[in-house]
């Protein structure tokens, strides 16, 4: 094993003495920790924070999940690593395209390069997408493991380094919404400590419950009260132990807890025209139920025909501290008693829908967001809420007659007319088919006995669509 030092990224790595373990607490506001410490709930982080080193460092920008992991485990900047957000506009194409695949990753991370020499590694993380560009150019042939607690139940050797992850760890496969998708990739991380003491462990957690939870709040301060206990456990099997963050948490709802949105794409479209600019949302991914895919970043792809001094003027110009406001006035928006921006409404169903991001979720009755809007509740909720017609970048004039607009029917015969159209269509090709079975089986001699069986079986088929019909009678 070699054991001289590394160079990556114009930095020099020390091979550690021993196990270093590296935990990115996804979402790691530093109001979560001083929220914790004045409840005395984390005494471990306490403790780290007065005689260990504690510092608050500006991320890499944008400050999303995907750039400042990469930055964190390859000491680089975007500019350097590649990865700039979770979406990117490919200009080749137009379109927008997901900056989770390890090959944008232009550089490997430090555990690749450790692995690489010699050195057991574990890369573990809650999210899948972060574990592919982790392991890029890692080699599992000497011990080390890359696995996620997203997909713990299908690891394998071949691509993980380990199989049965979820006997090795003691734990059940995770809830993708959940404290458990953190707290299962820290006890993995302990458990690999206490049975294969690796050299290095990075373990990047999951930002759920910081979407979710302000600090302080009895589920943030048990979620962080659990966390430090394992942080403990980590220090008392021997590592070093450090604790860091991808990014913080920025509160961006308004006095009403509703999305404070600003719809910019169609501002730019009504000042310069569709078609001159493309506005991407890099932080758009596909765990909706974290962030609603709303972000305070966004990139303005622009063509020859703009100038990007004029988008820097529409945009100066903006009134963030009021923006559904400021939103409706740059669109236009005419009529003062309905506001054709509501993100909440009660559909048809009789059930309460809440707009994120780019589509409509159910409101639960514990204020939580449930499943996707059904395609055609979607429709009527974009209608009454006048989506439809932004897009259009035409002037929004709703109707006071909301009640009308709710009954107003909607195109489509629906699932069960569908599928009666479907059985009698079934119905109608058997007995087309049977009809000229004699004619059939004479011109292909050879099939005789593959046509009988397919017409019996036809046959058959059509006596159970009969019978079902009768017996529905």
């Amino acid at each position: 094993m070699s054991k001289e030092k590394l160079q990556l990224n114009e930095i020099e790595y020390t091979w550690p003495k021993k196990p270093v373990v590296v935990v990115c607490i996804d979402g790691g506001d530093p109001e979560y920790f001083d929220s914790g410490i004045e409840d005395g709930i984390i005494p471990n982080i306490e403790d780290f924070m007065k005689n260990g080193f504690y510092a608050v460092s500006k991320g890499s920008m944008p400050s999303f999940t995907c750039p400042n992991n990469m930055s964190i485990v390859t000491g680089s900047e975007p500019v350097t690593h590649g990865i700039s957000g979770n979406f990117y506009l490919d200009r080749s194409t137009g379109e927008p395209v997901v900056m989770t695949g390890p090959e944008l990753l232009r550089t490997c991370s430090i555990m690749s390069e450790f692995s690489r020499k010699g050195a057991r590694v574990v890369s573990i993380t809650a999210k899948d997408k972060l574990r592919r560009q982790l392991q890029k150019g890692m080699d599992l042939s000497g011990g080390s493991v890359s696995m996620s607690s997203q997909f713990a139940d299908q690891c394998t050797m071949k691509e993980n380094g380990i199989e049965d992850a979820l006997e090795f760890v003691g734990r059940p496969q995770p809830d993708m919404y959940s404290a458990d998708l953190s707290l299962f990739v820290l006890d993995a991380g302990i458990k690999f400590l206490e049975e294969k003491r690796p050299d290095i462990l990075y373990l990047s957690l999951t930002d759920f419950i910081q979407h979710t939870h302000a600090p302080g709040t009895p589920v943030a301060n048990q979620f962080y009260s659990d966390m430090d206990a394992r942080f403990g456990r980590l220090r008392e099997l021997g590592a070093v132990v450090a604790l860091t963050a991808d990014h913080g948490m920025g509160d961006k709802a308004n006095e009403n807890g509703e999305p404070n949105v600003i719809w910019l794409q169609d501002i730019l479209d009504k000042e310069l025209g569709e078609g001159l600019t493309k506005v991407i949302c890099p932080i758009t991914d596909a765990f909706v139920g974290h962030h609603g895919s709303l972000g305070g970043f966004v990139r303005v792809y622009i063509t020859g025909e703009t100038k990007r001094e004029r988008i820097q003027e529409i945009t100066e110009n903006l009134d963030v501290e009021d923006t559904d406001q400021e939103t409706n006035k740059n669109l236009d928006f005419k009529n003062k008693n309905q506001d054709s921006l509501a993100d909440e409404l009660e559909a048809s169903d009789g059930k309460k829908y809440k707009f994120l991001g780019n589509q409509w979720a159910e409101v639960l009755p514990s204020g939580k967001h449930g499943r996707l809007a059904r395609k055609k509740i979607s429709k009527e909720l974009n209608r009454l809420t006048g989506r439809n017609k932004i897009k259009k970048n035409k002037i929004v004039k709703k109707s006071d007659q909301l009640t009308d607009q709710y009954q107003e029917s909607e195109g489509g015969m629906g699932i069960f007319n569908f599928l009666i159209v479907l059985v009698i269509s079934i119905a109608a090709i058997i007995l087309l088919l049977d009809t000229f079975k004699s004619q059939l089986i004479p011109f292909f001699p050879s099939l005789e006995n593959y046509l009988v069986y397919i017409f019996e079986t036809l046959n058959n088929i059509y006596i159970i669509i009969k019978d079902l019909f009768n017996n529905y009678k």
